[in-house]
């Protein structure tokens, strides 16, 4: 199960290589300064947080003179980074319980502010910019000029060919866009600097790859049949793609994605709708079939979807990789946790899904202006 992308593929590099090279982020802060006056407690969280701030500024500064002296990266480049983000938000997170005080302004990443100080945001946005270089398509990569249509488009047909009415036919089509952007912020054909197994728009492996291609020839002729643009754009794209990977053609590897991990469940988007009648939770549950597929698909099968159980070591990992149930002592002292819990503790895919489901607005209201 592939990690996700970075959460953060924002501008403002300029800003961000002055803030890191200065060391002006995050620097001493009044309350590190009367760090005196703190319990022992509250001085070990701080050194604690200090340490992590450290850390995240030196692996960016790292990665950066290596990609501006071209210099050979490391195995999985991203790696490095993203652990050290994770700390920073961690530690951060355990200095503002142990003194609610440190808890600042808002910030313009949407992360709650207790576990992100939004005088750090620069150094958010250098590791955007980071990793942008580093999993950038390769350079036989074929891209998409309409990468959110060709979402919707694709998700619709499915379910329209696995007998979902149009309007269940739609939320497939928001859904999926969901999944798109959590994988990969919207960024179509991109490689993983994190893994050297998954990528792509939908982020799959090759044995993943394959089994979508396997599910969806079995169904392209019911999909051509009843929706005769998408056959014609599937013929087409396939020949483009030829022998190549498929992961990095947008359209068949967003199609072979959806057929491998998500298209068995369309059939019970109807029932999930009334279960889950918030759409960011719907988006949520089918990115749960990305990470930890096999307890999600139980949970759905055991009738009470959002009190079912799991304490598997294996998949509470599989979470904190994922960046839930990772940040601050309490979440990482979890040892199991009910659907409901792994929902909620999902905030930071938030943002992702909300524009989503804007874009799909957007994709509706031209297609409807198209239709007059």
């Amino acid at each position: 199960m592939p990690p996700p992308s970075p959460f953060w593929i924002v501008a403002g590099l300029a800003v961000a290589l002055v803030a890191v090279g200065a060391g002006g982020v995050g620097g001493v802060t009044p309350a590190v300064a009367q760090s005196a006056a703190l319990t022992k407690e509250q001085a070990a969280a701080l050194t604690a947080y200090t340490k992590a701030l450290r850390a995240f500024r030196a692996i960016l500064a790292q990665r950066r003179a290596q990609i501006d002296a071209k210099e050979e990266l490391p195995e999985r480049p991203g790696q490095a980074p993203y652990l050290a983000r994770l700390q920073l938000m961690s530690t951060y997170k355990d200095l503002t319980d142990a003194v609610p005080s440190r808890i600042g302004r808002p910030n313009r990443l949407g992360i709650p502010p207790a576990y992100f100080d939004a005088a750090n945001e620069p150094l958010m946005e250098e590791y955007g910019a980071l990793f942008k270089v580093m999993q950038a398509p390769p350079a036989s990569a074929q891209a998409s000029p309409t990468p959110f249509k060709d979402v919707v488009d694709l998700a619709r047909a499915i379910a329209r060919a696995r007998g979902l009415d149009a309007a269940t036919a739609d939320a497939a089509g928001r859904i999926s866009l969901g999944l798109f952007y959590a994988e990969t912020n919207g960024n179509q054909n991109i490689g993983n600097a994190r893994s050297n197994q998954y990528k792509g728009s939908l982020q799959t492996g090759v044995a993943e790859d394959r089994n979508g291609q396997r599910a969806w020839a079995a169904l392209r002729p019911r999909i051509a049949a009843l929706d005769p643009a998408v056959g014609a754009r599937d013929k087409k794209e396939t020949a483009r793609v030829g022998d190549g990977d498929q992961r990095f053609n947008h359209w068949t590897a967003v199609r072979n994605g959806l057929m491998n991990a998500h298209a068995d469940l369309f059939p019970q988007i109807p029932a999930i709708l009334k279960m889950l009648p918030d759409q960011i939770n719907q988006m949520k549950l089918f990115e749960l079939i990305q990470i930890i597929p096999s307890p999600t698909r139980a949970a759905l099968a055991s009738g009470s979807f959002e009190t079912y159980r799991i304490s598997d070591p294996r998949i509470m990992g599989y979470l904190r990789n994922n960046s839930i149930f990772t940040f601050g002592k309490a979440d990482r002292a979890k040892t199991s946790a009910t659907f409901r819990e792994i929902l909620d503790a999902m905030w930071l895919f938030n943002d992702k899904f909300e524009r989503a489901r804007a874009k799909f607005e957007e994709i509706k209201a031209q297609e409807k202006s198209q239709a007059r």
